[in-house]
């Protein structure tokens, strides 16, 4: 009897272990990262996502940090620099980085991430609020065939899905893309706000971030992207009124370079059980997102694909990568650069000739010095860029031009350097929205 009640006590202990295990999540934290401001597409899904892998029980806790700017790439270069090899951290991606990548010819591409998964597709609105004056889509059109640049369009990212459509309309139009008049922004609140407020003609972005305001009676809704429509939602396709254009807009996530098997096949599982679970079926229907989940080589094979039609999108729009036999031309900059650091080295050797001609030690000689710094800081610079960042080499270019025409203050210049690398780090990124690679300061930038 005794044995009997061991027995049974230690398979109650067993059953509720293995019940405790099965409810523990699959990750203590999972962190996300949405490429973008608030109030758009890519922070939705994010949030979304935390949403259901906690209430799910799938992860413990999911915090979500938003970087803004240049259509993602800011913050997939920040990503690719500052999480390698983190087993612990996805980043929302999509269509839209891929037309970010192109416009900005980004250094950092989808490449240079690991692919984990499609999720969601997403059918694009073309919206005006309630007092425009375009009632219907053919007013729109008939407008646009008049005179193109008089119509602003405010959407997303410079080279996302929203100014995609705009120039795929235009083309369906057969009016040049390059002449449609689009106004990005770096969110969806933003762009929603611009909308509202009649600062821009018609408003584009996904069917999820506007059908609130569509739902309210802000915003008339002209037209959708979808090849037929939808159920519950009274807006009538772009085909049905003659703009033969169907699109939709992908979302993915990534994770860093240089994770292990292990961490990857953790995230997969991770986001296969969030995809299987009922909280995210409810979330689907819920934003109207289609399911697109999709993984594997498959997956990197659609990127491929879809980066290549986002190419010849952009080229219509007159936004195309200036290429020569494959290689592509940055513009007339580096030419600036290294004309001025030309200069500047002819400059020291005239000077250190001047100062040390009254010496009377060999000016020859003397004035190698200089040229050697500005060799080595142009050299260094170079190798470091990619690994250490914009900021670290920009650093030691500055700090070895200074020690070509002062030898005094090593300590003051370094400072001097670094402050002023800084600054044009933060002045092309965060103002002019340039991608740069941030490297080992990208925690902190």
């Amino acid at each position: 009897m005794v044995t009997r009640r061991r027995l049974l006590g230690s398979w109650a202990i067993t059953v509720a272990l293995a019940a405790i295990a099965t409810a523990a999540p699959a990750m203590e934290q999972l962190r996300l990262i949405a490429p973008a401001a608030p109030g758009g597409g890519w922070d939705q899904t994010a949030r979304v996502m935390q949403q259901t892998l906690q209430r799910a029980g799938i992860v413990r806790i999911a915090p979500v940090e938003n970087i803004p700017g240049a259509a993602g790439t800011i913050g997939l270069a920040r990503f690719v620099g500052a999480e390698r090899g983190t087993g612990d951290v996805l980043m929302v991606s999509g269509l839209i980085m891929l037309g970010g990548i192109v416009m900005h010819r980004s250094p950092v591409t989808l490449h240079d991430v690991v692919p984990i998964a499609r999720l969601t597709g997403e059918y694009e609105v073309i919206a005006v609020p309630v007092a425009s004056p375009f009632r219907s889509l053919a007013d729109l059109v008939a407008a646009l065939k008049q005179k193109p640049e008089a119509i602003s369009w405010g959407g997303g990212s410079a080279g996302g899905s929203d100014q995609m459509l705009a120039g795929l309309i235009a083309d369906a139009l057969g009016i040049d893309p390059s002449r449609i008049n689009y106004i990005a922004f770096s969110g969806g609140g933003e762009s929603l706000s611009a909308v509202l407020g009649g600062q821009v003609s018609v408003g584009i972005n996904g069917l999820a971030e506007l059908e609130p305001q569509i739902a309210a009676g802000t915003l008339r809704a002209l037209a959708i992207s979808s090849s037929e429509r939808l159920s519950g939602l009274n807006v009538p396709t772009l085909r049905e009124q003659g703009v033969d254009v169907q699109f939709e807009n992908w979302r993915s996530l990534v994770a860093p370079p240089g994770i292990s098997t292990s961490d990857r096949r953790r995230l997969e599982t991770t986001v296969d059980a969030m995809v299987q679970s009922a909280e995210w079926r409810e979330a689907l229907q819920r934003y109207r997102w289609i399911d697109r989940y999709l993984t594997g080589p498959q997956l990197a094979a659609f990127v491929d694909a879809e980066e290549q039609r986002a190419r010849d999108i952009l080229r219509k729009l007159g936004a195309r990568e200036r290429e020569t036999n494959g290689v592509t031309d940055t513009g007339p900059y580096p030419l600036l650069v290294l004309g001025g650091l030309l200069l500047f080295a002819c400059a020291a050797v005239f000077e250190a000739r001047r100062q040390h001609a009254n010496a009377g030690v060999a000016p020859v000689l003397r004035a190698r010095a200089p040229m050697a710094l500005l060799v080595a800081g142009v050299v260094l610079h170079l190798l470091l860029a990619e690994r250490a960042g914009f900021v670290i080499a920009t650093a030691v270019l500055f700090w070895f031009t200074a020690r070509a025409f002062d030898e005094r203050h090593p300590l003051r210049d370094a400072i001097v350097a670094l402050a002023v690398s800084t600054s044009a780090y933060l002045l092309f990124v965060r103002v002019l929205q340039l991608s740069l690679p941030a490297g080992l300061l990208a925690r902190w930038l």
